[in-house]
């Protein structure tokens, strides 16, 4: 998982330089121009954290852990990879 057209370690960055703890609506307020990029396809940051349940994040570490436990599954790996490479 990429975000935007960089490497995976850009969300975790943009994860740090929030203050925590941080709630979860903040959190889409001031990341809601981000969009994730998945092996197939796009998704805004925003519509990721509509599915997470908890309702702050105490740390970037947290945030991070959430929102990939939020991510498709078919929405792994890396742009253009196919199921059989590896």
């Amino acid at each position: 998982m990429l975000y935007g057209s960089r490497s995976q370690t850009d969300l975790t960055e943009l994860l740090e330089t929030a203050t925590y703890p941080i709630s979860v609506a903040t959190a889409r307020q001031e990341f809601e121009d981000v969009r994730l990029v998945y092996a197939d396809g796009t998704e805004p940051l925003a519509a990721v954290l509509d599915r997470i349940e908890d309702r702050r994040f105490d740390s970037p570490d947290e945030a991070q852990s959430s929102i990939y436990n939020s991510i498709p599954f078919e929405g792994v790996g890396e742009p253009s990879q196919s199921e059989g490479e590896g």
